[in-house]
């Protein structure tokens, strides 16, 4: 091969593997940021699944205590309240993740509602044969359960949160998440005094 094409052929394949080069290594980062990507939507998924099931378990409680309590129409009013609010933004969406002032508003409804929920609880402590009722036993149990599922699920979604915003931001990868969207996703901060469930227990 004359000495003259092999100048020309050997810049070319060098620019090639190196194309191919960046081109296997932003593949592969772009792969990976989807996989971390739907997988903070997944944890989230969870931790609304745990919501939902305190959400969905609100109305008999309410309605047990009425039984005993009926009087105490404030509280009631102040957690049915509290749950048409926390309803209006239960949905999930990739809207959701990707804007912190919405998900702040999802945090401080869930805070509300669990704020509410405990006055509830505080309320039944006056009616001693309420204490004693099978149905209100096993639904305290399950709240219960449901409370500390949810600090479960939001310490998960905030390490996977972790992960990912590392991931991202990370250079060269943070060039390709800029290109590419992939945006800082905002952690779960719990409201003061959120950090323990609601008490249950009499």
């Amino acid at each position: 091969m004359p000495r003259k094409a092999i100048k020309v052929i050997i810049p070319i394949a060098i620019v090639v593997i190196l194309i191919l080069i960046i081109y296997g290594s932003f593949k592969g980062t772009y792969n990976k940021m989807v996989v971390m990507d739907e997988g903070v939507k997944a944890s989230w998924s969870q931790v609304e699944n745990v919501y939902q099931r305190r959400f969905d378990l609100i109305p008999n409680l309410v309605e047990t205590v009425k039984g005993y309590a009926a009087h105490e129409s404030d509280t009631f009013t102040e957690v049915a309240e509290a749950r048409a609010n926390a309803g209006g933004v239960m949905k999930m969406s990739d809207e959701l993740l990707n804007d912190p002032a919405a998900f702040e508003r999802f945090q401080q409804a869930q805070s509300t509602l669990g704020g509410a929920l405990q006055r509830l609880l505080v309320v039944t402590e006056n009616y001693p044969e309420l204490k004693a009722n099978q149905n209100f036993m096993a639904l305290q149990d399950q709240l219960e359960g449901t409370e500390n599922r949810i600090a479960v699920e939001r310490k998960r979604f905030n390490e996977q949160v972790q992960s990912y915003n590392t991931y991202i931001k990370q250079f060269p990868r943070m060039i390709i998440a800029n290109m590419t969207g992939f945006d800082e996703k905002p952690y779960f901060e719990a409201s003061q005094g959120a950090d323990t469930a609601p008490k249950v227990e009499f």
